[in-house]
């Protein structure tokens, strides 16, 4: 239920199909949106029903593997038992040592930089989850001695509650900040599906966290802690922190150590702690300080996140595309130090845009796409004396709008704090539309 956009539909169907199963694939998205993901299934004998869903098939299935973003309770789920998941499928036979890690904004980066470090020691190790991968495409291959790093979701997290499928050797939760409340009635309905990453969690298991005095994790997680401090140093056993000058360190008892280089290829402070968490946790798995230290340094970031794809002309572009919060572009925009053009907005998710407002003087312009979030946010934006462009109808010309304002030592930064659909599909076609128009603009501007 949900083929998608991303993969994991198609990665769930192909799994099932060759162990076997006889699989209907069922979205209410048309074949033609969903092509590549059809296109993807050919030749395994799957039946689809698209643009619809048909009661009947959910009533006659064995098992309805749903999409995360289908609500447990939606209409042809609530109160049936037989329920799975990509990722509930993949832990009912996986063998491997997990490292699971969620949180509202970064999680995406950290594991990549955490299996970017594993895999200088253990080649084998994969990477799966939330970052469009599922762990299903790589199931058969792995011998059950290899690390998997789980990037999860609040939506995939509330499909294991309760089921004692998910016990990594490492939980980490990154930061909780306001998210998805168009889907949660409390946040504190957020945070409680957070928490199942280390519901399972004992003995010698390792939880990772920010350390915040509004969370009390830490007091609930019944396996080892481990601390990670924005600023100052955590008064826990085992820790990690960002001091005021961004250097980072790990303790252990009373040995300390130096544990990010002093320069990243991504700016701010924000990747900075990010990198820290996910060598917090390397160091936590034996690795050696210098060997994480000198992973860090040549890890060249994250598509779609803080993304330096282009530069002409004196003038550098990022696409932070993935920045769907207030607080993910606020984050953006203060990690850097040259004149800034931002381009935001999109649709909204029901969150408060007050995070972004210290941050509004910054951009030497905010040029705004058409939306429902724009629709709230641009009043905010011009009485905080912000300068504010648009919205615009589309991304060539919001992009147009920004070249004609850049100038030499500029960055152009795509970091929208909101949603993307209503103009597009997913938060990835939207950076690959800022891409290709960025390319397009600058050929057009310089050749």
């Amino acid at each position: 239920m949900g083929l998608g956009l991303h993969g994991g539909g198609a990665a769930a169907a192909r799994y099932l199909a060759e162990h076997g199963a006889q699989v209907l694939c069922t979205d209410l998205r048309d074949e033609n949106t969903l092509k590549a993901s059809v296109e993807s299934l050919n030749g395994l004998g799957i039946r689809f029903v698209l643009g619809r869903h048909d009661k009947k098939d959910f009533d006659e299935a064995d098992i309805i593997v749903k999409n995360p973003a289908v609500p447990i309770d939606a209409p042809l789920l609530a109160g049936r038992k037989n329920i799975e998941t990509d990722i509930s499928l993949f832990l009912q036979c996986c063998r491997s040592p997990l490292i699971a890690v969620t949180g509202s904004k970064g999680k995406s980066t950290a594991v990549s930089l955490l299996h970017h470090i594993f895999r200088r020691h253990y080649p084998g190790t994969r990477l799966g989850g939330n970052i469009t991968v599922s762990p299903l495409s790589f199931v058969n291959e792995l011998r059950g001695d290899e690390p998997v790093i789980l990037e999860l979701s609040s939506w995939q997290l509330a499909d294991l509650r309760g089921r004692g499928l998910l016990r990594p050797k490492t939980a980490c939760i990154t930061n909780l900040m306001k998210d998805h409340q168009n889907r949660y009635n409390t946040f504190a309905d957020y945070e409680a599906d957070k928490k199942v990453i280390f519901e399972n969690s004992k003995g010698e298991d390792w939880c990772v966290f920010l350390d915040d005095p509004r969370w009390n994790w830490a007091l609930e997680a019944r396996g080892r802690v481990l601390l990670v401090g924005d600023g100052s140093e955590p008064q826990s056993p085992c820790a990690a922190w960002l001091d005021a000058k961004g250097h980072g360190w790990f303790r252990e008892g009373a040995q300390r150590e130096e544990l990010l280089p002093k320069a990243l290829r991504v700016p701010g402070r924000p990747y900075r702690l990010n990198a820290l968490f996910a060598g917090a946790i390397a160091r936590l798995w034996g690795m050696g300080s210098e060997s994480i230290r000198a992973a860090l340094a040549e890890f060249s970031g994250v598509p779609y996140r803080m993304e330096c794809f282009l530069e002409a002309k004196g003038i550098r572009f990022f696409d932070d595309t993935a920045a769907t919060i207030p607080d993910a572009a606020a984050a953006a925009v203060r990690s850097f130090d040259m004149p800034l053009i931002l381009i935001a907005g999109g649709t909204d998710k029901c969150l408060d845009f007050a995070p972004f407002d210290a941050a509004a003087a910054i951009p030497k312009r905010i040029i705004m796409l058409q939306g429902s979030a724009s629709d709230a946010w641009l009043p905010r934006l011009k009485a905080l004396g912000g300068a504010v462009d648009g919205p615009y109808g589309s991304m060539e010309a919001a992009v147009g709008r920004a070249m004609a304002l850049a100038e030499p030592g500029d960055t152009v930064l795509l970091s929208p704090g909101a949603t993307s659909f209503g103009m597009f599909n997913h938060e990835f076609e939207r950076g690959d539309a800022f891409k290709a128009a960025c390319r397009k603009a600058v050929l057009e501007q310089y050749q």
